[in-house]
């Protein structure tokens, strides 16, 4: 696998020589393996070592994504100065390593959600991330998908919310294989209360805790775009208020962290745009719901044999704790 891969970084990035070394599996990545290694480039006599991450396509999964598409939108994330990694190189031919993939620099820092609530070295990161996360949120918010060349992110309709909403209603419908009831009461509930989307930005898509490169300080990058999308930018806002990234602190709804009004607070204050309460709790509602539509897929991922994975097969057991939340959501005045 390196071998070939020294091949294709040296033929795409014009060098006379390629070599790779520490090379090795990552933690994480349900829905794609995450390789870290070290490249040796040599050109024009001037030899530099880059540390890397590879992140490619285990192999077919229910929620189809686009690795040329995510490697645009971060290229374009990284233009605009938005913290995440470099991207280098792309390949969307299962030739080269058998499955898409791309390059991009490795960022050092820590990502497991567990020690930043938890950790005393994280307890100044534990204070500032939750305005640092808003305050990059709304730069996320403001970068100019046509100036970027993201014209393939396809358009979100007139009713961004309604667009979202019937669109994991219909995979919900291609997934199940059995009866959900609390789904089908919380589809109910948002189609009676989808609200006005007049703001059409660049959504994240999966803006959250555990998708955070973090230090003692406080963010170092943000990570996992391939979900990002045209949209309503109040669905990040309410995803990040979705209970499953709170790790178990369930006191403080935005990761763990902090409370949705100081959220609110912070992203108004970098925006300039004030954030509906209503609609918030909409889209963290939705949030809910379509996480517990993303647990029944991984699982099916591993079921129909497409990946076996013992980790996708456990986050399909927690489509009940999903149903748990949303009728707690849904009960509330």
């Amino acid at each position: 696998m390196s071998d070939r891969l020294a091949r294709f970084i040296a033929a795409e990035g014009g060098f006379s020589a390629v070599s790779i070394a520490n090379m090795h599996r990552m933690a994480g990545g349900a829905s794609r393996e995450i390789w870290a290694l070290d490249a040796t480039l040599e050109k024009d006599g001037i030899r530099e070592t880059r540390a890397l991450v590879l992140r490619r396509d285990p192999g077919q999964h229910k929620i189809d994504t686009s690795r040329r598409a995510e490697f645009m939108v971060l290229r374009a994330a990284h233009r605009e100065r938005v913290p995440v990694p470099e991207v280098f190189w792309l390949s969307d031919n299962p030739e080269v390593l058998g499955a898409p993939f791309f390059l991009m620099e490795r960022v050092d820092g820590e990502t497991i959600a567990r020690r930043l609530l938890r950790d005393p070295e994280y307890a100044t990161a534990r204070k500032e991330m939750p305005a640092q996360l808003a305050t990059i949120l709304a730069k996320i918010h403001r970068i100019d998908a046509a100036a970027h060349d993201l014209d393939f992110l396809p358009p979100p309709g007139e009713n961004a919310a309604l667009t979202e909403v019937r669109r994991y209603e219909e995979s919900f419908r291609r997934l199940a294989l059995e009866p959900h009831p609390a789904f089908e009461l919380a589809f109910r509930w948002l189609l009676a209360r989808v609200p006005r989307t007049p703001r059409k930005t660049l959504v994240h898509g999966d803006y959250r805790i555990g998708n955070v490169i973090f230090g003692p300080e406080g963010v170092r990058s943000i990570l996992d775009w391939e979900l990002a999308h045209l949209g309503d930018p109040m669905e990040d806002v309410g995803w990040m208020c979705v209970r499953a990234w709170r790790f178990g602190n369930d006191r403080m709804p935005v990761g763990g962290l902090g409370r949705r009004e100081d959220f609110f607070a912070a992203y108004e204050r970098a925006s300039g745009v004030q954030v509906d309460p209503a609609a918030a709790r909409f889209w963290e509602v939705f949030g809910n719901l379509r996480w517990g539509i993303i647990t029944i897929s991984q699982a099916r991922t591993h079921l129909d044999g497409n990946v076996k994975s013992v980790e996708l097969a456990s986050i399909g057991r927690r489509t009940a704790e999903t149903e748990l939340e949303l009728l707690n959501l849904i009960e509330l005045p």
